[in-house]
């Protein structure tokens, strides 16, 4: 069997009846460098808190699945090496085998449902790739999000995805998508992406009655709640398409494949906007947490 721990705070959290957000960890481990990794998951912890939201980092550490992480742990974990990058394929096994890994989407996804948490905030969704047509390249978030009934709240798919397949792939597996007060879905940076919201909404309490009404109704499969970018910390599509076109080629080039695509193209985003994009993504997160906690206090009715 495996083995969940709960931070003390997630605990209690149960007990008092307060509602509770998922957070993934691939943030920490593969996104940014420490010490910034921990002061980002301080800051939106914080901002769950201040909503009057438990935060619950999820990650498998030493074979066990943390649903919260307390100091000690989040530091341990924030400056390990070889830390894997978990999704649905090889979760059981790093559990199983005492690894120690970090949660992507759909990872994420899996142990929120595990521990009964309905909500989960990140920055972006993963998906169809480009040029998927030859290399098959397509995230298994997308699957997950069509198996697993979470809400998921994102500021759209990554960008340097493609995102009209990327739509097209969950429209097929009868995910609902959902724009959050937008009638076009956003792109990441970017607030807009030329493609039609499938469904609007504009208040988080039909989003929790959607997710209601379709466990009611026996129908598997999560939400995905597209949530904008606030139009401050926006990097416009005229300016970031070129860049993620470039990163592209340069990934082509260099034959990078698989799971280290997304880092990479990450990476060189970042160094060509200068750090603007790190910036972006910080904001996006932020504000969907802002989001994921008013949808939990809505299920938590």
């Amino acid at each position: 069997m495996y083995n969940i721990i709960e931070s003390a705070e997630v605990t209690k959290a149960r007990k008092s009846g307060t509602a509770i957000l998922a957070l993934e960890s691939t943030i920490i481990t593969h996104g940014m460098p420490y010490p910034q990794n921990i002061e980002m998951v301080e800051k939106v912890e914080s901002i769950a808190r201040e909503k009057g939201v438990t935060p619950a980092t999820l990650a498998v550490i030493d074979g066990a699945i943390h649903v919260g992480l307390d100091q000690d742990h989040l530091k341990d974990f924030a400056t390990r090496k070889n830390v894997a990058k978990l999704s649905r394929a090889d979760i059981a096994h790093c559990i199983a085998n005492g690894g120690t890994g970090a949660t992507t989407v759909a990872a994420t996804m899996i142990i929120a449902k595990l521990a009964g948490i309905d909500v989960f905030a990140t920055g972006g969704i993963g998906g169809v790739h480009q040029g998927a047509e030859e290399s098959f390249d397509i995230s298994a978030d997308l699957g997950e999000l069509a198996k697993t009934d979470v809400v998921v709240v994102a500021a759209g798919a990554k960008a340097i995805l493609d995102l009209p397949k990327t739509f097209e792939y969950l429209e097929t597996q009868g995910v609902a998508v959902i724009g959050y007060g937008v009638d076009e879905l956003p792109a990441f940076y970017s607030r807009t992406s030329g493609i039609p919201t499938p469904l609007r909404v504009d208040h988080p309490s039909e989003i929790a009655a959607s997710l209601r009404m379709r466990r009611a109704m026996n129908i598997e499969g999560g939400v995905l709640v597209n949530n904008p970018i606030p139009i401050d910390a926006e990097i416009p599509s005229k300016d970031i398409l070129p860049i993620i076109k470039a990163a592209l080629t340069k990934a082509k080039s260099e034959n990078i494949t698989a799971k280290n695509v997304t880092p990479f193209l990450l990476d060189a985003i970042y160094q060509a906007t200068n750090g603007a994009s790190l910036t972006a993504n910080i904001a996006l997160v932020e504000n969907n947490v802002r989001l994921g906690c008013d949808i939990a206090l809505e299920l938590n009715k």
